[in-house]
């Protein structure tokens, strides 16, 4: 998976959590968290009045303030989007043992160089 900042992570939470509501698991599916950075998250998303816990349901659900933010997000990921990466295949590159050889070499291949060669 690639890299995404604390932004975009807090916007997925935000949209996860949008309208009825959401419990954790369901949150953790929809930004790909594990429950870990799950709890991070969720407790600074409290902490900042952004998204609140109903106890009765079970679940979170974005708060007003948290509501704009989201807005705010979309309309500069409509304006700038995030960086995209370039999906690189096993196809698309060539990877094999070093061909110089290794004065130490005991013939275990973990002590092999490998080099990456892009075609």
């Amino acid at each position: 998976m690639k890299y995404r900042s604390r932004t975009e992570i807090v916007g997925l939470i935000l949209e996860a959590a949008n309208g009825g509501g959401a419990n954790k698991t369901k949150i953790m599916y929809k930004a790909f968290l594990s429950f870990a950075q799950l709890r991070e998250y969720l407790t600074m998303l409290q902490d900042n009045g952004l998204i609140e816990y109903e106890g009765g349901k079970q679940t979170y659900r974005t708060t007003e303030k948290g509501m704009r933010l989201l807005h705010i997000y979309n309309k500069m990921y409509e304006l700038v989007p995030p960086l995209t990466t370039i999906a690189v295949t096993d196809k698309d590159i060539n990877i094999g043992h070093n061909s110089t050889s290794n004065d130490n070499d005991n013939g275990n291949d973990n002590d092999k160089n490998f080099v990456v060669n892009d075609n």
